[in-house]
């Protein structure tokens, strides 16, 4: 904590005032963890006297009074009362009757509704939120939870962010709010799901969405692959959704790269759309893929970069899983092909073996990832027309696609004597 918000919390005392640090902040300080953004409530003060004591202060935000300070946001303590449907609809109140307590109570969850006295220490829990840190769980302040759709979405990642589990009559909560979940920003909708995507377990984001029966709302691909049985013998693990489950989990001990964890959740979209009669195979579930993939990333309005590896994921994962099985003229059509994609070849393979590896048993790892970029770097276009006098065309392509196939066969040779 800087001296200038100490310098400012001194000020707010002699004219009656408090000052506290709220929410996240108090959250991850009692939690041992480093504080990334840190927010004040101010209570006991007026718009006017806040201004007249710290005129420093920048003020921003239309519908409350909200002030940014040397980084930190201050805010004067607020009750919000829901006028209409969805995420925004709200009425604002600020004076300077208002309590710590009230502005805690308008808050989301427990774990995010404590504060703490910047001149005194003194920590204000009344809602408990230290025993649920304590006990790893997540659990709706109060009933006002269900004023707000986008709270299924915060719990189902605060959740995810610290492996809790969400109380019953949370998840009930959550239930209720399905019908007002499609009035939500899809950009919103989509923050979260990237947010959950950067932690160590990003699938309990969508189980906890799952058990509260919200899936459905934003992730329709993926609620389809509920119940899409698989071949028992290579997927012990259940449906297509509990494999993807796991293969998510599998890629985020693999990358940090939220793209590639990305594309290792769609992998298997096809399999959603699979007629129950074909179960348990998915013939042709890499080439649907690609369209639930599309579908998918279109409707929560994502980077087209996503969709790219998410594509990419769907239709080539098949086809990587079996790399050392096929020709070597297929093995170069595919190595050809992915590495010139956002994806690209070292991603492929993590989603590959995320697919494969998913389960924790130890399976022989595909590795192609190496050995393409090799082989694209070693023969590329001006090595052609330096050793034949190739010129640009169908020509130099052909002769290419030759002499890279040549090279991997020798590099399979090589290989195979090492073994």
């Amino acid at each position: 904590m800087n001296e200038a918000i100490i310098e400012i919390a001194k000020k707010i005392e002699e004219i009656n005032g408090h000052l506290y640090l709220v929410g996240g902040a108090v959250r991850d300080e009692l939690l041992g963890i480093e504080i990334s953004d840190e927010d004040y409530c101010v209570t006991g003060l007026s718009h006017s006297e806040f201004e007249r004591i710290v005129p420093e202060a920048f003020e921003r935000g239309k519908s409350f009074e909200v002030f940014d300070m040397n980084g930190a946001e201050i805010a004067l303590a607020r009750t919000e009362r829901k006028i209409g449907k969805g995420h925004k609809n709200f009425e604002i109140t600020t004076n300077k009757n208002l309590t710590i307590y009230d502005d805690l109570k308008r808050r989301d969850l427990t774990i995010n509704s404590i504060a703490k006295n910047v001149l005194t220490n003194e920590i204000i829990d009344p809602f408990e939120g230290r025993n649920d840190l304590k006990r790893g769980i997540i659990r709706a302040t109060s009933e006002s939870f269900s004023e707000d759709p986008l709270r299924v979405y915060r719990a189902a990642r605060f959740a995810c962010k610290f492996d809790f589990e969400i109380e019953e009559n949370t998840i009930k909560l959550m239930k209720s709010l399905k019908s007002e979940m499609s009035d939500l920003s899809v950009e919103r909708v989509f923050m979260e799901m990237k947010k959950a995507l950067t932690y160590d377990k990003p699938s309990i984001f969508f189980n906890m969405l799952k058990k509260a029966d919200v899936l459905d709302v934003h992730f329709i691909e993926l609620y389809k692959l509920i119940g899409a049985l698989q071949p028992e013998k290579y997927h012990p693990e259940g449906d297509a959704y509990n494999h993807t489950m796991l293969a998510l989990d599998k890629s985020a001990t693999l990358t940090k790269d939220e793209k590639i964890r990305f594309s290792a959740l769609v992998h298997d979209l096809g399999k959603g759309v699979t007629p129950k009669e074909m179960y348990p195979h998915h013939y042709g579930h890499d080439e649907k893929g690609v369209q639930e993939v599309e579908n998918f990333a279109k409707r929560l309005k994502m980077p087209n970069e996503w969709m790219s590896y998410g594509k990419v994921s769907a239709k080539e994962h098949m086809k990587g899983g079996i790399f050392y099985k096929m020709s070597p003229k297929k093995q170069v059509e595919f190595i050809e092909r992915v590495y010139k994609t956002k994806l690209g070849l070292g991603g492929l393979e993590i989603v590959v073996e995320s697919d494969r590896n998913c389960r924790g048993n130890i399976e022989e790892k595909v590795r192609f990832a190496e050995l393409g970029t090799q082989i694209m770097n070693e023969i590329n276009g001006d090595s052609i027309k330096e050793k034949f006098g190739t010129k640009e065309g169908l020509e130099l392509r052909k002769k290419l696609h030759q002499q890279r196939v040549e090279l991997l066969k020798q590099k399979l040779k090589i290989q195979d004597k090492t073994i």
